[in-house]
């Protein structure tokens, strides 16, 4: 019997330490998946932001991050009520302060949705600290013009942004910090093939199936903030507003709700998403730390990840001329004049 016991002893050792070992392993994976945390202790009270796609995902959780660090936020949704809902969620479980989430409507697909958007904001508020432009749509399914004449997911990405960045640049112009511009973009941009109207607007072009024209809107968003800091800074050198890109990570939010996914992937992928993906809330960090960071403070027209500055960027970000010639063809595309920038 004793020799039995022997034998099994070191056996169930062996299977506890290879248990041991995997866990550890996959320990450390989830943690490195989970990625930067933004950890500094700051109060941002009396602060003004706006959030687009604020009802959902990575929106929620910075319209939580920001507001009980006292916050007054702006949740720009295209459904009230979502948005409303949102708030209501945030007020239940996390204890946010309803008074300081004020919902409004904003498509980012049709520009007279963001004119009144601005024109509502510029009536209530003197000010404006933080802009993060973070609503987006991927792996829309089939090519569809907004209202405006334009490809669904190049508005809703960036030129819907684009022009609400222009228009609120004044106010953003009165913060005493200095505004503070973030655009959601994805590593997902290293992929894009051109930035062209003739292009992005084109259903010849359209990439249902590759996601080049998500990778298009992306790179949009990056080149956008290198543009943007360049005629900011030639403007106005003592200008404090700084615009910044960031990839917040492989995270599992609503960017999947196109018909396909939801329809065929999402059975089959869920019992994983869990592990392998970022939560919400991990993908809130690099936005978070760009809007309050004072590490960043006074830097622009770069792009982050995992808290940090990025290197890993297409070639036209690093191209004057190109991010020059996608300013003025968005201004065109937004019907916006070519020759000023809104900074009175």
């Amino acid at each position: 019997m004793l020799e039995e016991d022997s034998g099994w002893m070191p056996d169930m050792l062996t299977i506890l330490c290879i248990f041991l070992f995997v866990f550890v392993i996959l320990y450390a994976l989830r943690q490195w998946i989970k990625g930067a945390q933004f950890t500094e202790k700051i109060s941002a009270r009396g602060r003004v932001a706006i959030i687009t796609g604020a009802n959902s995902g990575i929106g929620m959780q910075l319209v939580r991050e920001l507001n009980l660090r006292y916050v007054k936020v702006y949740l720009a949704c295209r459904r009230v009520s979502s948005g409303n809902e949102a708030a209501r969620e945030l007020f239940s479980r996390y204890g946010c302060d309803m008074t300081r989430m004020i919902v409004r409507h904003l498509d980012l697909a049709d520009f007279s949705s963001v004119h009144r958007f601005v024109e509502e904001f510029n009536k209530d508020e003197e000010k404006l600290d933080i802009l993060i432009n973070n609503a987006g749509i991927m792996f829309y399914p089939k090519y569809q013009k907004t209202v405006d004449g334009h490809e669904l997911t190049w508005q809703s990405n960036h030129l819907g942004h684009f022009l609400l960045t222009e228009l609120l640049l004044p106010k953003l112009e009165r913060s005493e910090e200095g505004g503070r511009i973030i655009n959601l973009s994805s590593a997902l941009h290293l992929f894009a093939d051109s930035v062209d109207p003739e292009i992005v607007d084109s259903p010849q072009h359209f990439g249902r199936w590759n996601n080049k024209t998500y990778a298009r809107s992306k790179l949009a968003n990056i080149m956008h903030c290198v543009e943007l800091t360049r005629r900011i800074r030639s403007f106005n050198s003592a200008s404090k507003v700084t615009a910044n890109a960031c990839h917040p990570g492989s995270v599992d939010t609503s960017l999947f709700r196109a018909e396909f996914y939801q329809k065929y992937l999402k059975t089959i992928v869920s019992p994983i998403i869990w592990f392998l993906l970022k939560t919400s809330q991990d993908g809130a960090q690099t936005p978070l730390y760009l809007a309050l960071s004072k590490k960043v403070a006074g830097v622009s027209g770069k792009y982050f990840s995992e808290c940090k500055e990025s290197k890993k960027v297409h070639p036209m970000v690093s191209d004057p001329t190109a991010c020059e010639i996608l300013y003025n063809n968005s201004l065109e595309q937004c019907l916006l004049d070519r020759s000023s920038i809104a900074l009175d």
